[in-house]
């Protein structure tokens, strides 16, 4: 049975520099993001070399490491401009490399042979023999494929070096596709999703259409708005951090750099309280308290499900899934300060005086307020905060964290649990 041996890492992604405070603040213990170039997600904003060692400065002060993302599959002609680059991305002083390509591995020993290296999903590693080449040619971590179950990982953990890192994704949305490499993105719209830019055709709506009777679509099941045969759940194992652990698994890694940092917050503070939680109480049958499960749902995502952990889903494959996101709540507010009358804000959405708003803090259940005495910052009364990033204050019975989240309800939440 393999034994981790040290706490799990919580790894987080940032999609730019809020998304990055926010995972450093609700708890992550490492953030993964990218620079202008190389990263597999080109839709965020990312990160210049100026912010990235912003970021480094800002992470590194809370004692949060940073991997960054050269994960794409280079072209003859960028590799001048990468070799350029990864100097000047050490430099910035971030704490790995996530590589997928062979020539890219090569490339960060000859101009960075400091650096740490991790090896990305998208180099799909399905066996211990894999593992232990990446690690002869220098990384320090493998992300495996995400089609493995715990009984592979905890085979391979078994037969890779002690000193060697298992990361996975615990949380988040999941590709179609072998380990991310996907070419639907490629020949439907000539977007590659291998170098950043997936349109994710998999999630969109599919009908079929009969040869000899053109323009008459219909649909695959019953749904008549069509069927999405590609599109797959979100995954979440928030309910199964013992056997995450039990595996071997080095570090949770949580999906999302196009997510907001509401989003980040929210997963993060969520992962965070269930892994400490755990290790509070080791024991196999650990679950989350019922206000860490709920957090999961209070932000957008698809029906949950755990993905390849527990053995070949197609038991449970349901190809007549909707596709939607679901969203039961938005987020009004970012606490700025509390005086202990008033609590000052920064808006995100608007609300009205009058509504009830969750807080939510690091490490807390959140906290139902009434919002009364909606002001200004100079005292004028309001009926609403209508106005994107504006600075108010209302009244709470409570103190309440600087940078603590607010946010209202918008439906009654469905929850679709994940076994």
């Amino acid at each position: 049975m393999a034994i981790l041996r040290k706490t799990p890492e919580l790894l987080a992604p940032a999609g730019d520099m809020d998304a990055l405070r926010s995972a450093v603040q609700f708890g992550a213990d490492a953030v993964y993001l990218a620079g202008t170039q190389f990263g597999m997600r080109t839709a965020p904003s990312n990160f210049t070399l100026d912010a990235l060692q912003d970021a480094v400065t800002y992470a590194h002060a809370h004692g949060v490491r940073v991997y960054l993302t050269c994960n794409t599959l280079p072209r003859n002609d960028e590799l001048s401009d990468m070799e350029a680059f990864l100097p000047k991305a050490e430099a910035c002083g971030v704490d790995a490399f996530i590589a997928t390509d062979f020539g890219t591995l090569r490339l960060i020993r000859r101009v960075t042979p400091n650096m740490e290296i991790h090896i990305s999903t998208q180099a799909g590693i399905t066996n211990y023999e894999t593992a232990n080449a990446f690690y002869e040619l220098g990384a320090k971590r493998v992300i495996p494929a995400r089609e493995l179950s715990l009984r592979e990982l905890r085979e391979m953990r078994a037969h890779i070096p002690e000193d060697m890192e298992i990361e996975c994704f615990v949380h988040g949305a999941m590709c179609v596709s072998f380990s991310g490499r996907c070419l639907l993105s490629n020949y439907l719209t000539g977007r590659d999703s291998n170098r950043g830019d997936c349109a994710q055709p998999c999630r969109w709506t599919y009908h079929l259409q009969e040869e000899k009777r053109p323009g008459e679509f219909y649909p695959i099941g019953e749904d008549g708005d069509g069927t999405y045969i590609l599109n797959a759940r979100d995954m979440c194992m928030i309910r199964h951090i013992p056997e995450l652990v039990e595996a071997g698994i080095t570090s949770f890694k949580i999906e999302g750099r196009a997510k907001s940092p509401y989003y980040v917050s929210v997963v993060v503070n969520a992962y965070r309280c269930a892994i400490d939680g755990y290790l509070q109480n080791p024991s196999p049958d650990y679950v989350p308290e019922q206000w860490i499960l709920d957090e999961v749902y209070k932000v957008s995502h698809r029906e949950y499900c755990t993905g390849f952990f527990f053995g070949s889903p197609r038991e449970n494959a349901e190809i007549f899934y909707d596709g939607v996101y679901r969203r039961y709540y938005e987020t009004c507010a970012l606490a700025l300060s509390c005086d202990g009358e008033y609590l000052h804000c920064e808006q995100r959405n608007k609300f009205w005086n009058g509504d009830e708003v969750e807080i939510l803090e690091k490490g807390k259940p959140p906290m139902t307020v009434k919002v009364q005495e909606l002001q200004t910052e100079e005292g004028e009364m309001l009926e609403s905060v209508p106005h994107p990033m504006m600075h108010f204050k209302f009244k709470v019975p409570f103190p309440v964290q600087e940078g603590a989240l607010l946010r209202k309800a918008t439906g009654e939440i469905n929850k679709e649990k994940p076994q």
